[in-house]
């Protein structure tokens, strides 16, 4: 069996980040839709997602490290144990009744729980900030029809392993200086899951399972975030004949708005303001993504200033009331005038004793300023 390491390209000390991005980075290369019609490409997409999901479990990585592949499948073997005659899980069957001190429980018989998949859900601003429903369409392992999900071919069932009893473990009793030793292992004949198939199925090939398209409507709650990750359980793959399906993550990836920046529970816009109106004061219609208001802006307002329009924003996550509307006086200064308006504001600058100096007159006049 190929190391987990060596099948994400990390190394043995890789940080629980450094594992993501392997593993999303040969996920790419390897998924099925990719690699349509290309069985080996699906086998070592399996193969890549058992080594993510048992790397990225602190505890099923802690046994990996220690025992090898047999720490996460039921059983573990080497190292210091083999002092004793047998394996580390030898001695904790012994002693603890068949569980491991350094963290979790010997799987029992039956098929594999599915894998987890991840999917990114696009949403408008008006979605995340009010909820709604968004589908998400992927593709995914679902239960092989014509067996039913068992993997056996037509007319045909599988049948109890004989190695293992239908029990998925075999027990091994060793003799050593401690005594008689009892372990368990998965058994090799049925790969744990207790069951032989003599005649696999045709359309699965004995997996029990088919790749095929889902679409799922996600509900969305109002007031949720550009990246946060809604979790749907039992949406994910369905594990081998008859295995348990894995948890769908749905990444939401939130769109810009065209007059609206979130902060936190607040929206932030802008309000253009024209030079007179901030000297004079203006009542003016503002958008909200509630519908129009108006604002009183009073005589006198500055550039930048703050009107804060309460209860109009984001609504709480899960919780109640609303963030608030910040709205930022954006004053705009004339570029363009006729010689009505330029005269008129020229007269407004003498009345209040302001010096503006006077309007350029062209190319001679530059010349004639620059020798003076």
């Amino acid at each position: 069996m190929t190391d987990f390491y060596e099948l994400l390209g990390v190394r043995r000390d890789a940080s629980e980040e450094e594992l993501k991005k392997a593993y999303r980075r040969r996920a790419r290369d390897l998924h099925p839709d990719a690699n349509p019609g290309n069985p080996q490409a699906e086998e070592q997409f399996k193969e890549l997602s058992r080594a993510y999901e048992v790397l990225s479990d602190p505890a099923q990585r802690r046994r990996y490290d220690q025992f090898g592949p047999d720490g996460v499948q039921g059983a573990a073997g080497g190292g210091m144990g083999d002092a004793f005659g047998g394996g580390l899980g030898d001695i904790f069957e012994a002693f603890f009744g068949g569980s491991n001190p350094f963290g979790g429980q010997r799987g029992s018989g039956g098929p594999p729980r599915g894998q987890d998949l991840e999917q990114v859900a696009d949403l408008r601003f008006e979605q995340a900030v009010f909820g709604g429903q968004v589908t998400v369409k992927l593709r995914t392992m679902v239960g092989c029809d014509p067996c039913s999900g068992t993997g056996a071919g037509s007319g045909t069932r599988p049948v109890t392993c004989v190695e293992c009893g239908g029990s998925g473990q075999v027990r091994r009793v060793r003799q050593s200086v401690l005594g008689q030793m009892v372990s368990t292992a998965a058994c090799a004949r049925c790969g744990g899951t207790g069951q032989v198939i003599a005649t696999p199925c045709a359309e699965c090939r004995g997996d029990g399972r088919v790749i095929t398209e889902r679409e799922y409507q996600i509900d969305v709650p109002a007031g949720i975030e550009h990246g946060a990750t809604l979790r749907l359980t039992g949406k994910g793959a369905v594990g081998p004949r008859g295995g348990s399906p894995g948890d769908l993550y749905v990444h939401v990836r939130v769109a810009d708005h065209d007059r609206f920046l979130r902060d936190g529970l607040d929206l932030v816009t802008k309000l253009e303001i024209s030079f007179a109106q901030a000297a004079l004061g203006v009542t003016l219609p503002v958008a909200t993504l509630d519908g129009d208001i108006e604002i009183e802006v009073p005589a006198g307002t500055q550039p930048g200033r703050v009107f804060v329009v309460r209860g109009r924003g984001v609504p709480q996550l899960q919780g109640r009331g609303r963030g608030d509307i910040r709205v930022l006086a954006d004053v705009r200064t004339p570029t363009k005038m006729s010689s009505v308006e330029a005269d008129l504001l020229k007269r407004f600058a003498e009345e209040r004793g302001e010096t503006i100096d006077p309007p350029d007159k062209g190319l001679l006049s530059r010349i004639k300023s620059a020798f003076t």
